[in-house]
């Protein structure tokens, strides 16, 4: 019989949740899991209502049929990053580039505090260039990009498109793409990179 300080420390895992998660993700049932595993599915039951602890060796059984290492059921969920939040003070400022030469747009991440994220998005603020001088790039996945105020120029392969206040883009960030400024007044948008 385990302490009440040992089950308390144990629960913080939640193993079992995990288990059963594991499980209902790749449609298997107790049995199934039993059959890949070795072990009962009354064993298997106990494990995920948190009525048992599994021994390492036992842990080790499930995670090779999930292809999950044992750090996967000992993360503390409580240490992850769920949430964040970036306070406009905390941003910083960077050029699209260092060095010499036109910068097309000024940059702050808006998630940088957040820990395994799915995207990246970005307060982007455009620099007035004569057409033609905005650098393309291109990087993996996707990109969507809403203009928050002012016109923009966005230019996706070879085809150039005018947006305005209130326009969103979606594109294959692997193209090559730039941004220019078109309006005398400061223009600035979201931009949500999706790997």
């Amino acid at each position: 019989m385990l302490s009440k300080t040992l089950q308390d420390g144990l629960e913080a895992y939640a193993i079992g949740e995990k288990l059963r998660e594991l499980r209902l993700r790749k449609k298997l049932g107790l049995v199934e899991l039993g059959e890949h595993t070795g072990l009962s599915p009354a064993l298997l039951s106990k494990l995920e209502r948190g009525l048992m602890v599994p021994t390492l060796p036992t842990l080790l059984r499930i995670a090779l049929v999930f292809s999950v290492g044992l750090d996967y059921f000992f993360a503390d969920e409580r240490k992850r990053r769920v949430m964040a939040i970036t306070r406009r003070e905390d941003r910083q400022r960077f050029p699209e580039r260092t060095g010499d030469g036109d910068v097309s747009f000024h940059f702050e991440s808006l998630d940088f505090p957040a820990t395994e994220r799915k995207l990246s998005a970005y307060y982007a603020e455009f620099e007035p260039l004569p057409p033609g001088k905005a650098r393309a790039h291109h990087h993996d996945g996707a990109e969507i990009l809403y203009v928050l105020r002012g016109r923009l120029e966005l230019t996706v392969g070879k085809d150039a498109h005018a947006l305005g206040r209130g326009d969103a883009a979606y594109f294959d960030s692997s193209v090559p793409h730039s941004y220019r400024r078109t309006s005398e007044k400061p223009c600035a948008a979201l931009v949500v990179a999706l790997p």
